[in-house]
């Protein structure tokens, strides 16, 4: 019998926040032990945002609905549905939705989104 060549992610891991943001993990180190990659889908309600950081990882995102703020360093950038960014690793930046609609986006990184690895400010 051969192995499959594919994974299909049907119970994607459902990381706890308490910001409201909804994120969902398809692929990555908590839903299947992925260190190269993480995928998320990612529901961030009218007014969340979340301190700065300055990842390890690549990160990009894919808006799906609504609209996202990025503050890029010392430049702000917002992206609406359809519109992707690929922000660097090793980049300050500080992911927010300041508007009055819920924002839906993908987000990809990598390697593979870790706390140890994004490095929040409080």
């Amino acid at each position: 019998m051969s192995r499959k060549k594919y994974t299909l992610q049907n119970m994607p891991f459902v990381v706890p926040t308490t910001d409201g943001k909804i994120i969902k993990e398809h692929f990555g180190k908590t839903s299947d032990g992925n260190s190269d990659i993480s995928i998320a889908h990612m529901v961030a309600p009218a007014g969340w945002s979340e301190p700065f950081q300055t990842p390890e990882f690549d990160e990009f995102t894919f808006i799906i609905k609504g609209k996202k703020q990025f503050i890029i360093e010392d430049e702000t950038v917002i992206l609406e549905a359809g519109q992707s960014i690929k922000i660097e690793k090793n980049t300050r930046v500080q992911y927010s939705n300041p508007f009055k609609e819920t924002c839906e986006y993908i987000a990809i990184c990598t390697p593979a989104f870790s706390m140890d690895l994004v490095h929040r400010e409080d």
